[in-house]
């Protein structure tokens, strides 16, 4: 394939600003275009803490002091560079100190419409500058709705843009950006409100991932369960009807894994690496999990691992009666790492104070911690009400830490239930979101964990799946091409 002009525009990339797995895939996925010899500019704002970081930002050529105008207001940004030190990819930071030097990455101000309306219209404004003319600009999430609607509006003067193609990829379609219609002169849209979504414009609101979804030329998600999914009522958000009719052009790509920094071949945040091959490590990575966490040593018994945000999407209430029951019947330990509602930390919290020595709640977010319960866990609960892909299991599966999750989303898509007549799967993989459903799961993991061999060839076609970038890079690779000469996404 002949390489290409790619510009990524994201919110977020790791790890310069993180709050969720949006930020590791723009950073893999760039990365990994860029090693393949494609020309990949990926833009996202300079937040406060990346001027206050020890990285270093260097002004772009042809890219400082630029004119950008949304509706009446009218600016100047500048873009600066950043090179992200264990790959090498560079990145482009839209500075603009009125909307972005904030304590916060997203905020709860009136203008944060603003605030991604100019890393749009910025990051096409920077092409212009240079005369850089990208083959496909690749928008994630809400944050980058508007852009295809920018770059239409723009395309019908600019003619470097005339064969660019756009994607929009949704990795969380519960976010989707929507204001006021008061804001369409602020968002320079003024002129534009015919191609708005009229019935929605007339109740009053303007919606950045609706519009995205609009005029993309393709629209893809982060898993091809999700796909499906968010075309139904129960699962669209009210955008349902929307990605109905654009069936043909939306595409599910199961994300990748940074198999560079997730591995326990080459994990340098574990005390001891292990294989397939030799799992011997794995035995070591536990009993370090255990002293850590002050948990007691125990090989008999095994270890159940959490680490997630704890919120309504990630389903940990399907556990308030099953895993005290477990705790109670059975020894076990369970370590969770994670921070979120206070109601599900407040949970957690007694549950470690009902069972000392045995249950560890560490409140926050710690990423040798992280490593450590991947590597260190023999299990890893996930019982999601909606995952639109996940990581954490495909990281677990890596690590030979069996995940237990239900089947939706991308948990669906890279997690197999374990039949123990034929030796295949890779975890266990529960069907209804109810209390029942996750007390049968967890009993079969017991069950499974007490019939080592059994176990043992679990692990093995765990560690052998392949969710890696090299891999799911090529499928955008593939869709990139195909938009180009015109065929179907």
């Amino acid at each position: 394939m002949d390489p290409l002009r790619i510009a990524l525009v994201s919110s977020e990339v790791a790890p310069l600003a993180k709050t969720g797995g949006l930020a590791d895939v723009v950073a893999a996925l760039g990365a990994e275009l860029s090693t393949r010899g494609h020309d990949v500019r990926v833009f996202m704002p300079l937040y406060r803490r990346l001027r206050q970081s020890a990285n270093t930002f260097t002004p772009a050529p042809g890219m400082t002091d630029l004119q950008v105008s949304l509706g009446p207001r009218s600016g100047r940004i500048s873009v600066l560079t950043t090179t992200l030190e264990r790959t090498g990819l560079e990145v482009h930071c839209i500075d603009c100190p009125e909307l972005y030097d904030r304590d916060g990455i997203y905020t709860q101000d009136a203008d944060e419409h603003l605030r991604f309306a100019l890393l749009a219209r910025g990051a096409l404004t920077a092409c212009q500058a240079t005369s850089w003319a990208p083959d496909i600009v690749h928008c994630n999430d809400w944050h980058a709705g508007l852009l295809p609607l920018y770059l239409r509006m723009l395309s019908s003067w600019e003619d470097l843009f005339a064969k660019t193609r756009t994607v929009l990829t949704i990795h969380n379609i519960g976010y989707q950006g929507t204001v006021g219609s008061d804001a369409l002169d602020d968002l320079g849209l003024d002129d534009a409100a015919h191609l708005l979504h009229q019935e929605h414009l007339a109740q009053g609101r303007i919606n950045f991932l609706e519009t995205g979804i609009l005029y993309a030329d393709a629209v893809t998600t982060v898993s091809e369960t999700y796909a499906r999914e968010i075309q139904t009522p129960d699962m669209g958000m009210g955008l349902d009807g929307l990605l109905r009719d654009r069936a043909a052009s939306l595409v599910g790509i199961v994300n990748g894994v940074d198999y560079g920094e997730w591995s326990p071949e080459v994990d340098t945040l574990i005390p001891t690496n292990y294989s397939a091959k030799d799992l011997g490590g794995k035995r070591e990575c536990r009993h370090a999990l255990l002293s850590a966490l002050g948990l007691a040593q125990d090989d008999s018994v095994p270890v159940f691992g959490i680490v997630s945000r704890l919120v309504a999407q990630k389903g940990f209430e399907l556990l308030f009666e099953p895993l005290p029951e477990l705790l109670a019947a059975r020894d076990v330990r369970v370590a969770v790492l994670g921070s979120g509602e206070r109601r599900l930390e407040e949970w957690f919290a007694g549950l470690q104070r009902r069972f000392p020595g045995r249950v560890c709640f560490y409140r926050g977010y710690d990423n040798p911690l992280a490593h450590l319960i991947e590597a260190g866990a023999d299990a890893f609960l996930m019982p999601s009400m909606y995952e639109p892909c996940g990581l954490n299991q495909m990281y677990s599966l890596r690590y030979g830490t069996i995940p237990v999750v239900r089947r939706t989303g991308g948990l669906a898509d890279t997690v197999q239930l374990y039949d123990r007549a034929t030796g295949e799967g890779t975890g266990i993989v529960f069907d209804q979101y109810d209390a029942p459903a996750m007390r049968w799961a967890l009993r079969y993991a017991m069950e499974l964990w007490s019939d080592r061999p059994a176990w043992a060839r679990m692990q093995q076609n765990a560690m052998a799946r392949d969710f890696s970038w090299e891999r799911q890079t090529g499928l955008y690779e593939a869709l990139y091409h195909r938009l180009l000469v015109g065929a179907p996404a």
